[in-house]
């Protein structure tokens, strides 16, 4: 069986998969560092955890009370936001790829740290377990230098300023599941955190995500994209911590409509609730234009993620900014990043 987790900074989630990649059961924890809810399936309990080690060290005896115990594992695979320019596939987890994990904490400082403590508190509970990795940014290096490069001088260039995307993992498993896979497909990645991808021959050529996830489209409490400038603007007039902090949980539809919930907007005929909706499709259908630059034309639309399969009048909205085009087929796709973590680690440990 695979243990497939996905720490966050204050939570942790996890998925066993067995060797066909057949989902046996969900658990997760919440609020570690506090009193949180540890939740196995529907069942729901309170827990009192220290830090990620403490936190994962309970899930793990959860999982033995269960018939699940660390030596049923064949291995454990962890979601890792940031590869950089480096880890640009699966890898098995060692001493020197952990320590590439570790060089891109300043690429990514608010995830790769809770990714990184996972691997190591498992390390330290189950040492023999073979640990592999896998990364969001990776499905897109394949995007051409001109893609990705920002032009500014060669010094900031050199210090990681590039674009890389993100949700690459939800993509990758997105490939895998229409069959047959269109030439060209605009996939659509719509939830709290909202992206767009061309994928072209079952390859990202381009990504509405930059630099970090905050780039692109409009999303629950992200600005998307947003003049450099007006950014500078904030950093005076707030600090900068202020700013990122601005631009990255009280933005989006949290500033137009007061909430990220997408249902709750949609549930709502407000002015507000009405314009936020309409913005999130207009900024979606903007990008997805020069995505479909990037790919010479579009053969079909897949939508993925909490808001792109539920939201149906979210789907209609951004087709029909999209009618010019003629007639599309459309994919709804039940976003399972987890399935594709665990596929990875399968196709490493049977190479």
């Amino acid at each position: 069986m695979i243990l497939v987790l996905n720490a966050g900074s204050s939570s942790l989630k996890a998925e066993l998969f067995d060797s066909h990649l057949t989902s046996l059961l969900t658990a997760s924890i919440s609020e570690i560092g506090s009193t949180g809810k540890l939740k196995i399936g529907d069942a729901r309990s309170e827990v009192s955890t220290e830090n990620h080690a403490d936190a994962l060290s309970k899930l793990l005896a959860a999982l033995t009370d269960m018939g699940h115990g660390p030596e049923s594992l064949t291995a454990a695979a962890h979601r890792v936001v940031h590869g950089g320019a480096t880890l640009t596939a699966p890898v098995r987890l060692t001493a020197e790829t952990i320590q590439q994990i570790e060089d891109c904490i300043p690429l990514a400082p608010l995830h790769n740290p809770a990714n990184l403590a996972a691997i190591m508190a498992l390390r330290a509970l189950t040492p023999d377990l073979p640990q592999f990795a896998s990364f969001d940014t990776a499905f897109h290096a394949s995007n051409a230098a001109v893609a990705t490069t920002y032009a500014i001088p060669a010094e900031d260039r050199a210090t990681g300023l590039r674009r890389y995307g993100f949700h690459g993992l939800s993509y990758a498993s997105l490939v895998t599941r229409i069959d047959p896979l269109p030439a060209r497909l605009l996939a659509l990645h719509l939830g709290n955190g909202a992206s767009l991808c061309a994928i072209k021959d079952g390859k990202s050529v381009a990504s509405s995500m930059g630099y970090s996830p905050l780039d692109g489209l409009t999303m629950g409490t992200r600005s998307g994209a947003i003049d450099g400038m007006a950014v500078l603007a904030m950093a005076e007039a707030h600090g900068i911590d202020e700013a990122n902090r601005r631009l990255n949980r009280e933005s989006g539809l949290k500033a137009l409509a007061g909430t990220n919930d997408m249902a709750e907007i949609l549930s709502r005929s407000d002015a507000d609730a009405r314009f936020a909706a309409a913005h999130f499709s207009y900024w979606a259908a903007r990008h997805a234009g020069s995505a479909i630059v990037a790919m010479g034309g579009v053969d079909a639309v897949a939508f993925t993620g909490g808001i792109g399969e539920n939201a149906a009048p979210i789907r209609d909205a951004i087709m029909d900014h999209l009618a010019f085009l003629g007639p599309l087929p459309v994919h709804v796709i039940e976003a399972d990043e987890e399935r594709q973590i665990a596929r990875d680690a399968l196709a490493l440990l049977t190479a």
